[in-house]
């Protein structure tokens, strides 16, 4: 339940004070990998950057340690799924079939006392419509190619006024929370930011479409 009301705590409209989010090295071509290193007892709020066949939960985190807890939000009914790393593999209602696809955000936390890295590894989403869909109110999402950037500068984010972005820190495991006005974005240091594999979630006044044109070559 602690863990649940952390989570939720964007959804319920608080905010603090936000800093850098998990450590991330990446390297990308056709093929890639993204490192990103979740801190002893710590969240982190990541998507996925890379597509595997079939993006399952225990395709992109095979090798993450036991207990580790991953939490999938659901923005039709505003609720958490929860599945469970364990020795024999990855427990909790659905997690045979959950997938992780690159664009969905998903808390990932870990139990234990020494930190981790996560390696994703993958293709590198390319093409000329790469989307990643959002409903009105709110939503847990992250860039659907492995950028780092400004939301609507770099990353191309249509936001629209009075949308808000929810910017989670791993290292004060809070949030700071980004309102779009007119002409410009209130509430922290300019412009939202997200890292290589970070995720947001994100506050629509109505249902849209992230929409990417993306090659390695550019």
């Amino acid at each position: 339940m602690k863990n649940k009301t952390l989570l939720l705590t964007a959804v319920l409209g608080a905010a603090s004070l936000a800093t850098a989010v998990a450590q991330t090295v990446y390297s990308v071509n056709a093929v890639g990998y993204v490192n990103v290193t979740v801190p002893a007892g710590k969240f982190a709020l990541l998507t996925n950057p890379l597509n595997q066949p079939t993006n399952s939960l225990t395709a992109v985190l095979p090798d993450v340690p036991a207990n580790t807890l991953v939490y999938a939000y659901n923005p039709s009914s505003s609720s958490f799924s929860t599945f469970t790393k364990r020795s024999t593999g990855w427990t909790g209602t659905g997690a045979t079939t959950a997938t992780l696809n690159p664009g969905q955000g998903f808390f990932i936390k870990n139990a234990g006392t020494t930190d981790f890295t996560i390696t994703f590894v993958g293709e590198v989403p390319q093409g000329t419509d790469l989307t990643v869909n959002y409903v009105a109110g709110f939503n847990l999402i992250g860039s659907i190619v492995p950028q780092a950037g400004k939301l609507e500068t770099d990353l191309k984010f249509p936001a629209a006024t009075n949308d808000k972005a929810y910017i989670f820190s791993t290292a004060t495991q809070g949030y700071t929370t980004f309102t779009r006005r007119a002409s410009s974005w209130t509430g922290g240091t300019g412009e939202p930011t997200l890292d290589v594999a970070g995720a947001m979630f994100y506050q629509a006044g109505a249902a849209g479409a992230w929409k990417r044109t993306f090659s390695v070559n550019q």
